[in-house]
């Protein structure tokens, strides 16, 4: 089975990094938390760049680090990319020299990534002969995410690659990380403190605080805690794979079968090939409930639930409730007044309504 073991205890003054993971070994893991969390001390420990007393690191069955046994491998010799918040390229090469650079690290025989791949799944061809001082941020960004991967890594860090740049480059290259999650084999840890980054992206989630690992999981199933404090941040909520089921041409509308289930919901999007797997979020102050099916509403929305479990949110007047939709968890943030005037209790049949859905695409 293919797996990532890391186990760290990194002590600084004022700091102290405890960590026992096993994280799939494809996909995308985020590493999510406020500053000072501990992602980037974890990341480095992972890359070798910081060398924890007590590490252990096991990468799809090749141990990099082993401190009971001595074992320490530099972080020159372990096969792994590795992509900052600033793209460091030579500003003295032009964007394919610099590709180059990274590519002839590898000999012909162990590469993983084509240049021609990585320059199309980055959409980067039209740069070659470009000057690194002629770049917009995005486009810097893109080249050093290329470059990464043309040394055909066994598993790609990403260090919060967005953080640097404004909302229309991070717009432009959120499609191009979403096309190296479903086109490439290369395990991926991304580090990052952006909920909307973590929903388009990460297929398992760790969640950090004060170096602590507050949970690891899958992120669909991480995100519906309620013991976890991401639930009562305002940005809380759940992320759904849906599968295109039809489009209305109409009204504009997308309708997306949830997982496992003959349920549906409908988006206002343009048009997506039947049969596609997309995700979308669904906000907790965007769902409200009710005791009966309302047929005179203008939330297109309305889903069969069952309540779960319910938690206090960060606003004294709120609730959170944990619900289930056909096997797919929901979290909804009422007022505790509607609680009282509903009557909640755990196992109880209501309706959910979805006052928007967000397609993460």
């Amino acid at each position: 089975m293919q797996q990532i073991r890391a186990r760290f205890r990194l002590r600084h003054p004022g700091f102290a990094l405890e960590a026992d993971l096993e994280l799939p070994g494809r996909g995308v893991s985020a590493l999510f938390g406020h500053s000072g969390s501990g992602k980037t001390s974890l990341l480095r420990c992972i890359a070798g760049l910081e060398q924890a007393a007590e590490g252990f690191l096991e990468v799809n069955g090749e141990v990099w680090q082993d401190s009971a046994r001595g074992r320490f491998l530099p972080t020159h010799k372990r096969p792994l990319g590795y992509v900052f918040q600033e793209a460091s390229l030579f500003e003295h090469l032009s964007v394919k020299h610099n590709l180059a650079f990274g590519l002839r690290r590898i000999p012909p025989g162990q590469r993983r990534v084509e240049l021609e791949q990585a320059v199309e799944l980055l959409g980067i061809g039209h740069l070659l002969e470009r000057m690194p001082g002629g770049l917009s941020g995005g486009e810097r960004q893109r080249v050093g995410i290329a470059r990464a991967l043309l040394t055909s890594p066994s598993l790609l860090l990403m260090d919060e690659p967005l953080a640097a740049l404004d909302l229309k480059r991070k717009a432009e290259i959120l499609p191009y990380l979403e096309r190296l999650h479903d086109e490439l084999d290369i395990p991926v840890i991304y580090v990052s403190h952006s909920p909307e980054e973590v929903a388009r992206l990460a297929d398992h989630l760790v969640l950090l605080d004060n170096g602590q690992v507050l949970a690891s999981g899958p992120l669909d199933q991480t995100l519906a805690r309620l013991d976890l404090p991401i639930a009562r941040e305002d940005e809380a909520g759940v992320v759904i794979e849906g599968r295109v089921q039809g489009f209305d041409a109409r009204y504009q509308l997308l309708t997306l079968g949830l997982p496992g289930s003959s349920l549906s919901v409908r988006v206002a999007h343009s048009p997506v090939a039947e049969g596609r797997s997309l995700r979308f979020r669904v906000l907790a102050r965007d769902v409200s409930l009710s005791l009966e099916k309302q047929r005179d509403s203008s939330i297109l929305n309305l889903l069969p639930a069952r309540v779960l479990e319910e938690s206090s949110a960060a606003n004294p007047a709120h609730v959170l409730v944990r619900l289930e939709v056909d096997g797919t968890p929901i979290l909804a943030r009422i007022t505790r007044f509607s609680r009282d005037q509903l009557g909640l209790y755990p196992g109880q049949p209501l309706w959910a309504q979805i006052k928007s859905v967000a397609l993460l695409a």
